[in-house]
């Protein structure tokens, strides 16, 4: 008889925080946005000082990474004072944003040595790109703040999405390589938010979501991953983070996640530059 190995332990507190601080967005992304953002999305329950508390926390226990998500998170009204927070708690902090408006003291900010970026692209060809997005103009203004932050020495990941068929994406990752950026992952529309195409379940995910990670939804609610948000596992503005992630909820939780057959290369969930939305070509579904 042949003994399947035991599944590794996952860790009670993750080392990387996703923190999904608003709904609203410039863009529509009609076939795509997993967390059904846009112009009319709000910022949620979560106060900015609740988010403060949450940082603060999340410092305290041993999370080492958080990631401002949203919607667009540079649309938070105090979305620069939440970075400044996280910095000054000891924590790396990456950045994901559609890049389509910067503003002059959010490039002073993502040039602080403890930032990072993240945005999407989705075609070398504007009308492709726009047509996910949802917005004119967005591929232009995108393309270009992609140019400044290079030119500036930030550190820039692109996640590019395959949303419809004959999507330019193999010559839209040709076009950011030869432009510098050094981490460009391809991936496919997952079953969740507006790319829903069934009821979302743990056979939509990498397998390895609460392990390592988790997110906070801007109602407080977490969940094992933004794309495992119909997993809720409690909340962190009513609870803790720390109640949350030694109850039995997030145990079960993390438990009922489907682990891939075999390890894939390149698949490292406490590192942002995977299992997100944009981002996850190492962490296809585990089944």
């Amino acid at each position: 008889m042949t003994i399947a190995p035991e599944a590794p332990t996952r860790p009670a507190v993750p080392k990387f925080l996703e923190l999904e601080i608003t709904g609203k967005c410039q863009f529509t992304c009609p076939s795509l946005c997993y967390a059904k953002a846009g112009p009319t999305g709000g910022h949620g329950s979560m106060t900015t000082d609740d988010w403060k508390r949450l940082i603060t926390e999340a410092a305290a226990i041993g999370v080492r990474k958080v990631q401002f998500i949203g919607g667009e998170p540079t649309m938070h009204p105090d979305f620069s004072h939440l970075v400044h927070h996280a910095l000054a708690s000891g924590l790396d902090v990456q950045v994901y944003s559609n890049l389509y408006r910067v503003k002059p003291e959010h490039w002073e900010l993502f040039e602080h040595p403890k930032v990072s970026l993240a945005t999407s692209y989705y075609s070398d060809v504007a009308e492709e790109h726009e047509r996910v997005t949802g917005r004119k103009g967005s591929h232009a203004a995108t393309r270009a703040n992609i140019v400044q932050a290079l030119r500036r020495g930030i550190p820039l990941q692109v996640g590019i999405v395959e949303v419809f068929e004959g999507q330019r994406t193999a010559q839209a990752r040709e076009e950011l390589l030869d432009l510098g950026v050094r981490t460009v992952n391809v991936d496919r529309v997952r079953s969740v938010g507006r790319g829903q195409v069934h009821v979302p379940s743990t056979k939509d995910l990498c397998g390895r979501c609460a392990d390592g990670r988790a997110a906070i939804m801007t109602d407080g609610t977490v969940t094992p991953c933004v794309l495992g948000r119909f997993l809720e596992t409690g909340n962190a503005k009513t609870d803790g983070l720390a109640a949350v992630f030694n109850g039995k909820r997030w145990a079960d939780t993390a438990a009922s996640i489907l682990r891939p057959l075999a390890p894939t290369a390149g698949c490292t969930p406490a590192d942002s530059n995977d299992c997100d939305p944009a981002n996850t070509e190492a962490c296809d579904p585990a089944y």
